[in-house]
């Protein structure tokens, strides 16, 4: 009888920032949250919004003080390169489901102007009907399990915002006619139902093949880096991939506050000043220079938001301290 080998404990320590990943193809956003958390050795860590598994692309992970700011990116426009097979529509609205219905294609719904044209009808404000596989929740239980037991249930349609859609004749396996779809979006668009959506608008239905995220929030490709990129290296090179807590708050009006106003500030007081009103404030000390946290102004007066706690500014200053 042969026993197991002995699971070896990793020993957790305070990361923070935030991890630029080009999620690959197959994992779940948690899943490949947890290997970089494994990789990174971090005690704390979050995402910034769901993946599907079928899906690769721009997926901003949160370390430590980061994750206070995740929800930002919630909120976010998105851009999206889908791949859409046409004449086939599934249960799923995705290659995962099975096959409802096969229709032929007429070659003339590839035309560049009846591709512009449907492009055309779903640009700018739209309603869509969300999918039964999704994580939306009806009386406390996820749609795709009321799916998955074969149930359906109303769902009342939700307005998004495409910003900019381009469509583009394409083939698949064995020549079968699809379409690339390259959209920016606002948050809360299902791009499987865009696709089955732009489908039913071309008379022959659609169904989603493949699908990248390619920017969210600002934030592009080019900027990420792969959970293979992150193993291949010693794990001390590791942390130089990523970028400050305060990556995520690019949008943000800057503010610096005093020794003594930044004492006030971080115990939750509003402060008072000569600043425009502001929706959304990164508020530093100065002396040393380190993000307190997040606020707004309104009438002069800076009012806390979220919070850095004193422990996670240390952590963050010994670290930025140390030798490269």
């Amino acid at each position: 009888m042969t026993t197991a080998a002995p699971r070896i404990r990793v020993q957790r320590r305070p990361v923070h920032g935030v991890l630029l990943l080009d999620k690959p193809l197959g994992l779940s956003s948690n899943q490949a949250l947890q290997k970089a958390k494994w990789l990174l050795r971090a005690e704390k860590a979050g995402h910034t919004g769901t993946l599907d598994p079928m899906a690769t692309g721009v997926l901003p992970l949160c370390f430590g003080a980061a994750t206070k700011f995740s929800a930002l990116q919630l909120d976010a426009p998105k851009r999206y390169e889908a791949l859409a097979l046409l004449g086939v529509t599934t249960s799923t609205g995705d290659a995962e489901g099975e096959v409802l219905a096969r229709r032929a294609v007429d070659p003339a719904v590839l035309a560049p102007e009846r591709l512009a044209a449907v492009a055309r009808a779903f640009t700018g404000a739209i309603r869509q009907v969300p999918p039964m596989y999704s994580a939306l929740k009806k009386d406390g239980k996820a749609l795709y399990e009321y799916a998955r037991a074969g149930v359906e249930v109303e769902r009342a349609p939700r307005e998004v915002e495409i910003f900019e859609l381009n469509l583009a004749p394409a083939l698949v396996e064995q020549a079968q006619a699809a379409i690339k779809i390259d959209v920016s979006c606002s948050k809360g668009t299902y791009i499987r139902t865009l696709a089955e959506d732009i489908g039913q608008a071309l008379g022959c239905g659609a169904h989603l093949v493949a699908l990248r995220r390619t920017e969210t929030g600002g934030i592009g490709l080019a900027r990420c880096t792969t959970l293979a990129a992150l193993e291949a290296l010693p794990e001390q090179e590791r942390l130089a991939h990523l970028l400050p807590v305060d990556a995520l708050l690019a949008g943000h009006v800057g503010i610096t506050l005093g020794e003594q106003e930044a004492g006030r500030f971080l115990s939750g007081l509003r402060r008072r000043g000569p600043w425009p009103d502001a929706a959304a404030a990164a508020v530093y000390g100065e002396n040393p220079r380190a993000l307190l946290g997040v606020g707004h102004v309104a009438a002069g007066e800076l009012i806390p938001d979220r919070l850095l706690s004193p422990i996670e500014i240390q952590q963050i200053l010994q670290k930025e301290a140390l030798p490269s």
